[in-house]
């Protein structure tokens, strides 16, 4: 009985070993890599991954979650402030005939789209909000489509039996201007969204040029977006680099399930066991993503800079304006004026 039950065990240790054998490549055909920038790392969370970076890496932002829910051996790589020459030179290498899955927003540092916010952000008499707008568009329009172009037959180069989804930008605006700090016109917030919904445009034609799907958060973001009763996009924020981007509900709520259904084929919904799921990888993909560090740290932060009315250029416009830089009235009067000059007459 002895020579029996010892047997038994050893067959049943056997077996074990095999599953677990057996469950490896499972793991390995479920790689799914993140691409990107700080719409995809997950800034604006508020809470990430102690990696060594300054990529802000959240386990709450989308790439996380659906790798939690749907079972995927995720490779975040996605770092806030990339820019496509980042991605080319940073993270590409993560890809390998073995990737199933790739997620990637990126452009929107590329057409400076913090700066161009960080401007009209500023008093309407103290800023170049529309010539910002116009320089972005332009770079959009007639520099962008090549260069995601080339980036996006990269990807396929090295991830040549990958589902790749490209993921574009949300509206970040509503209309009006509730923080205190900022002086957003609603003219200046139609021509932003406007500048969010032309990234989406020729970025997903450049998608679908490769073949590739595109998720477009727009429509899920309508009625959250800054200054909404519930917002999924953070306003002016403390610290400032966590403005303007979506939060925890923005990727749970808004990023995830948009992304979920053209990358895995089945809808997203969060639960308790993802979100457990997902707190639990934190330790690691702060070690997986240790080994990038020197990489990462290549990449330069793309943040929202806070108006600043202190400068020797605001002073003189607010000369030129009239305007009194010791007075609140003064200075929300002058750009209520210049802001009504700017809405279009219907």
């Amino acid at each position: 009985m002895t020579t029996v039950r010892a047997l038994g065990l050893i067959a049943a240790g056997a077996a074990a070993t095999s599953l677990v054998i057996s469950a490896a490549p499972a793991q390995a055909a479920s790689s799914y890599v993140a691409l990107g920038d700080s719409y995809s790392s997950g800034t604006g969370t508020r809470s990430y991954i102690a990696d060594g970076t300054s990529c802000q890496r959240s386990t709450f932002a989308y790439p996380s979650l659906l790798a939690a829910s749907k079972g995927l051996a995720l490779n975040f790589r996605a770092c806030s402030g990339a820019t496509i020459p980042d991605v080319t030179n940073t993270q590409l290498s993560a890809l390998t005939s073995s990737t199933t899955h790739v997620t990637i927003s990126v452009g929107g540092n590329d057409a400076g789209f913090a700066d161009v916010l960080t401007e009209c952000a500023m008093p309407g008499w103290a800023s170049n909000c529309n010539g910002a707008i116009d320089a972005a568009q332009s770079f959009v329009n007639n520099v962008l489509p090549g260069k995601l172009s080339t980036l996006y037959t990269s990807i396929r180069s090295k991830a040549p039996n990958a589902k790749v989804v490209v993921v574009g930008y949300p509206r970040i605006f509503m209309g009006e201007d509730c923080n205190a700090f900022t002086w957003f016109s609603p003219a200046e917030e139609t021509r932003l969204n406007a500048m969010a919904d032309l990234l989406n445009s020729k970025t997903s034609s450049a998608a679908s040029a490769k073949g590739f799907s595109f998720a477009n958060p727009t429509s899920r973001f309508i009625g959250h977006a800054v200054c909404d009763d519930v917002e999924w996009i953070n306003g002016l924020s403390d610290p400032v680099s966590e403005s303007y981007h979506p939060n925890k509900p923005g990727h749970s709520s808004g990023y995830a399930p948009t992304v979920s259904t053209p990358l895995t084929g089945s809808a997203f919904t969060l639960s308790a066991t993802t979100s457990k799921r997902a707190a639990a990888s934190a330790d690691r993909l702060a070690a997986q993503q240790r080994t990038y560090a020197a990489q990462d740290a290549s990449i330069e932060p793309k943040e929202f800079r806070a108006p600043d009315l202190t400068t020797a250029a605001v002073k003189a416009a607010a000369a030129r304006a009239g305007v009194d830089l010791a007075s609140r009235a003064s200075i929300d009067e002058a750009d209520r004026v210049w802001s009504a000059r700017q809405t279009p007459t219907r």
